[in-house]
């Protein structure tokens, strides 16, 4: 995934820092573990990017989780009920196992958007 290096795809996939994308954002990787699904590095230790620029900052990340959790449920329909043909009770079956399995991913991804929004790439601090 380094060719995207330098790009907001990069930080919003990979969680790294919208500066510099060199250190991931979140204290856990892996977001599945529940109790660290959103706990953040205050700073970035590379480029010192304060990613919670102001109280309450990611409150706006709740309107982004919005339609990256229709973009995922509207997958899993277009899976389950016309590649898988199953019924519309199957299909609501996967579509709710979905937005559960996936829950910690959405609200990740929907921070990594909301804070690209605001922060861009700098190459200088990339290199420092």
């Amino acid at each position: 995934m380094n060719f995207l290096k330098g790009t907001k795809i990069y930080s919003i996939l990979t969680g790294s820092c919208p500066v510099c994308h060199e250190e991931n954002m979140y204290k856990v990787s892996n977001p599945y573990r529940l109790s660290h699904t959103l706990k953040m590095q205050e700073r970035c230790s590379h480029c010192n990017t304060k990613y919670k620029i102001e109280p309450s900052f990611f409150y706006g990340a709740m309107y982004v989780s919005y339609p990256v959790g229709i973009a995922f449920a509207v997958a899993a329909f277009v899976i389950s009920h016309f590649l898988f043909k199953f019924n519309l009770v199957a299909t609501f079956l996967v579509i709710a196992g979905t937005m559960i399995i996936s829950l910690p991913i959405i609200l990740r991804l929907s921070r990594n958007i909301w804070i690209n929004f605001f922060m861009h790439y700098s190459k200088e601090k990339s290199l420092s």
